[in-house]
């Protein structure tokens, strides 16, 4: 059977051929200027203080996490046994950081219509032990930030946001991924735009910025400003500060190739949400009262990463037969990101409570799925959908 209407597509034209060859003709491939540049045009263009590249959304999670651990700041500073609360339904490395650094995670239900936090189910989830809460915008619709901000206020909580699916999302004009104390990004080939892999990390909290650039590289002092919340004044001698280790880093850099693809997709990237968020308009209007499945609502406006389907409790039928007529009409499908993340074997290794019964992340786990959106029309697809 072939692929009619695909999972993902490429938005590369000749803007990222030339940002390759501009690459190859420097003859410096290791992270250097061209990923500078990108940080600092996502910055600007997100609204942000500070933004921090890596190899991927996975590694811009594990370094947010990471950051936490070492900052000198007590009031962000995360410690093992620490409670975060995390959304059920979420990509498996939202959730690996944050059990690599012995954290105590509270997994809540989701909300069945935005596929984010049941609000109820979080407000009676925290309490004087939580001491962080991971907010997950799914599938580009964002969280209800205002809600979560009554709930946490005048609380020790600190937030950040897994903000890999919902590149260019926004809420009341603020875009996703800045409302907590760190946000991390995903530019792999899939996502809104594409640097093959690759991942960021915004924060307008300039300490956590400098102990990101020493974790992302080795832990070293070498790509730290002279005057940094790390170590304080660096020496001018660049031999001594070359090898000069003072956090348990990794080594998460980005290519300059990256970089450089990134400048170009940035450029794009406003174009490319306006072509999702009119496919998903036009979801909207044919899908919306579907009598056999229900579509994501919307919370502000969405960057629609995909189109999640979840079939009605009164439709009889199974969604193998759902995913069944889908591979027949040449749709490409997946599972909801993770389903019910909390069923998979892997929490052996977790430290962990469910609070509740999580039966709506159990519903989506049993009869979701979710469908390609892309940056150019669809209505062909979205057509066929409505048939079903």
């Amino acid at each position: 059977m072939s692929i009619k209407f695909p999972l993902a597509t490429s938005s590369w034209d000749q803007a990222e051929q030339d940002a390759l060859a501009r690459v190859i003709a420097s003859d410096m491939y290791s992270m250097g200027a061209e990923v500078k540049a990108f940080e600092e045009q996502f910055a600007r263009q997100f609204g942000c203080n500070h933004a921090v590249m890596v190899n991927s959304g996975s590694s811009a999670n594990l370094l947010m996490t990471a950051a936490l651990r070492y900052t000198s700041n007590p009031a962000l500073r995360l410690m093992p046994g620490d409670e975060i609360i995390v959304p059920a339904v979420s990509w498996s490395t939202t959730y690996y950081p944050l059990q690599q650094y012995g954290l105590r995670m509270k997994f809540v239900d989701i909300d069945l219509n935005t596929l984010n936090y049941d609000l109820d189910a979080l407000a009676d989830a925290i309490t004087d032990r939580t001491r962080a809460l991971m907010v997950v915008n799914l599938l580009g619709n964002p969280n209800d930030f205002d809600a979560i901000a009554r709930l946490t206020d005048g609380r020790d909580i600190v937030m950040i946001e897994d903000n890999c699916e919902s590149m260019g999302a926004t809420l009341n004009g603020r875009e996703c991924g800045t409302f907590g104390v760190m946000g991390s990004y995903s530019a792999f080939f899939s996502h809104h735009i594409s640097t093959m892999e690759g991942g960021i990390v915004a924060t307008d909290d300039e300490e956590l910025y400098h102990v990101m650039l020493s974790l992302r590289a080795h832990g070293w002092t070498r790509n730290l400003p002279k005057e940094n919340h790390v170590t304080g004044t660096k020496s001018d001698d660049p031999f001594e500060e070359s090898f000069r280790f003072v956090l348990p880093g990794y080594n998460l850099r980005p290519l300059e190739m990256s970089g450089a693809l990134g400048q170009a997709q940035l450029e794009k990237l406003p174009r490319l949400i306006e072509g999702r968020r009119a496919n998903g308009a036009l979801l909207q209007q044919r899908l919306g009262n579907h009598p056999k499945f229900m579509i994501q609502r919307e919370t502000g406006r969405s960057s629609w990463f995909g189109f999640s389907l979840v079939l009605r409790p009164d439709v009889q039928t199974e969604r193998k037969e759902f995913v069944e007529w889908l591979r027949a009409e040449g749709f490409e499908t997946r599972p909801i990101v993770s389903g019910n993340f909390a069923k998979n074997d892997v929490l052996k290794y977790f430290d962990y409570e469910i609070h509740g019964d999580l039966k709506n992340a159990d519903y989506i786990d049993r009869r979701g799925l979710f469908v390609g959106n892309h940056h150019y029309p669809i209505a062909e697809a979205i057509d066929a959908l409505a048939d079903y």
